[in-house]
């Protein structure tokens, strides 16, 4: 079976905040310049929103300047930041840190708790009503080239392989999608991102991407439990004082709390277990005393970019360009990323307009194979600026720990950043793990099924759903590594670092036969299997259109 094409101006692979402000924008110059513009956007959930997963407090900066008027459009920016708390945690008590004390880049006022899911299904909307064409349930799997090695387009919509590889009744081949050019927001480690990355080699002249998980809940609590407005932040326990990550609890509408951890990907013990910890974590009286009497109706996991300025890749090459979180444009001691999307998505959708425009004036096909004015205006930006002044936060704690790098980290944002250095990352985040013999065992309690909770019962409430009779999307580039190096070294971390119990070490009655089972339908799409294990030996590619979780509104 041939498969169809279809061409575009500007293809744009990802809905979410990148990719759809990218699409909004260009639609917005088309319209000022009198001109039409065809753009594409395909995004492998089920629909807009479904596979967004952020804390969320936003800051509307970058919204400001796309839609100037999104409150009278009725963005779902509903919670203004009211009261912000921050506490340091040991194992019975809370230590709270007076919020003046603390930089003033990690202050929210002017900034709304949100759900990220909502406002990229509302800038779906908005986009689809200027002409863009969406298609959700598309997942793009396969890059397609032209001859002299410019991007020509995806191919995407690829059904009905079953797990052996061969075509069922159901299969459909897909569709090529060409555009004159192809912005990848595929969000944090996103598959062809990385493939677009080696083949580029545009991490030639940067520092190695550093990650960390974060996992998160959505509860519902009683009226006496609920403060709409309140942000409430934690450093410390469960974590020990080598170990990189902290927590969030925002006060949603709706007597809703989206309450969350992060921990840094470049931890050493591969007997932690992030979702564990998180659990625990719920179950300080500190935290747990803003769930009491409350039900958790939501579940989900996702990595996250934590290199900053000094891992940002190389952000274009021929025919197309990395946008958002695909490069890594996260603040860490913010926390926030979804404003930085959203303005590297317009900064690239204005050098692409701008080609193409310049290439019709010119009468060519296929206009300047590389949008070089994209980085160039990236680098005038306050995204550029405010990612200069963190740049050393996270990496001070890989060198200094909780103590030094807080103290560090302290002294460099009061002074804004403003110092004649930049701190390295010391490795990649795989390379960090210490054998098991080395490491502290931990020993978690039992889930109370009140404030923590199963793998199990969390990946049912993320509504993930694949079609099991699929190629496994997890591959493995050698099968026998996982038990003979990983379990043998490590007593197998990815039984550990996944946080939807996708990866299971199983053996006969008596012990022996130790194997590696893959439970591919329970992935929650996160990508810390990708980054974290130890030999690299796993590689996340996309799952059939629609895989993977249903967010409903986190």
């Amino acid at each position: 079976m041939e498969r169809e094409s279809m061409e575009v101006d500007v293809l744009i692979v990802g809905a979410g905040p990148a990719g759809l402000s990218a699409a909004i924008r260009l639609m917005q110059l088309a319209e000022g310049a009198g001109t039409e513009l065809s753009v594409c956007v395909i995004e492998k959930g089920s629909e807009v929103g479904a596979h967004i997963m952020s804390g969320a407090v936003m800051e509307p900066r970058a919204l400001d300047e796309l839609i100037p008027d999104w409150a009278e459009r009725g963005a779902p920016l509903n919670v203004p930041v009211k009261k912000e708390k921050f506490m340091f945690l040991t194992a019975v008590n809370s230590i709270p840190l007076p919020t003046f004390l603390l930089p003033k880049a990690t202050h929210n006022k002017g900034n709304y708790i949100i759900s990220l899911g909502n406002v990229c299904r509302w800038m779906g909307e908005q986009a689809e009503a200027m002409g863009v064409e969406i298609y959700p349930g598309f997942a793009a799997s396969e890059l397609l080239f032209h001859d002299d090695g410019r991007v020509k387009g995806v191919v995407t919509g690829v059904m009905g392989v079953d797990a052996q590889g061969e075509q069922k009744a159901t299969y459909e081949p897909g569709m090529e999608l060409h555009g004159k050019y192809v912005l990848f927001g595929e969000g944090c480690r996103g598959s062809l991102s990385q493939q677009l990355i080696a083949r580029y080699d545009l991490e030639k002249d940067c520092q190695p991407q550093t990650y960390g998980i974060g996992l998160k809940e959505l509860w519902e609590v009683p009226d006496d439990m609920h403060q709409e407005g309140l942000v409430v932040h934690t450093a410390g326990w469960p974590m020990d004082l080598a170990t990189y990550g902290g927590s969030f609890l925002y006060h949603l509408d709706n007597n809703q709390i989206a309450i969350g951890f992060v921990i840094g990907l470049d931890y050493q013990n591969p007997h932690l277990s992030p979702f564990d910890e998180f659990q625990r974590y719920k179950t300080h009286p500190a935290i747990s005393r803003y769930l009491k009497g409350g039900k958790r109706i939501a579940y989900g996991a996702r990595a996250l970019t934590e290199g900053g300025l000094q891992s940002i890749p190389g952000l274009v090459f021929p025919g197309g360009a990395l946008i958002g979180c695909s490069a890594g444009f996260m603040n860490v001691p913010k926390i926030k990323g979804s404003h930085n999307a959203i303005k590297t998505g317009m900064l690239a959708a204005e050098a692409a307009f701008d080609a193409i425009q310049a290439g019709n004036q010119a009468g060519e096909e296929l206009p300047a194979a590389v949008l070089d004015d994209y980085p160039a205006a990236l680098r005038e930006s306050w995204v550029w600026q405010e990612l200069t002044a963190v740049r050393n936060f996270r990496p001070a704690f890989a060198k200094w720990g909780l103590i030094g790098g807080t103290l560090y980290g302290g002294l460099d944002q009061f002074i804004g950043g403003r110092v004649g250095w930049t701190l390295a990352h010391p490795h990649r985040d795989h390379e960090s793990l210490k054998p098991k013999d080395q490491s502290k065992a931990i020993d978690y309690p039992r889930p109370d099924g009140v404030f923590s909770f199963d793998k199990p019962s969390s990946v049912f409430i993320s509504n993930t759903n694949h079609e099991e009779d699929q190629p496994v999307h997890l591959r493995l580039a050698d099968p026998n590594l996982p038990v003979e190096h990983n379990l043998a070294l490590y007593d197998a971390p990815e039984q550990r670092y996944c946080p939807a119990g996708v990866y299971e070490i199983l053996t006969d009655d008596d012990g022996t036969n130790a194997r590696l089972q893959i439970n591919a339908q329970n992935c929650v799409h996160c990508k810390t299997c990708d980054i974290k294990d130890p030999n690299q030996n796993i590689t996340w590619t996309v799952p059939e259109g629609t895989g993977g979780p249903n967010y409903p509104n986190m």
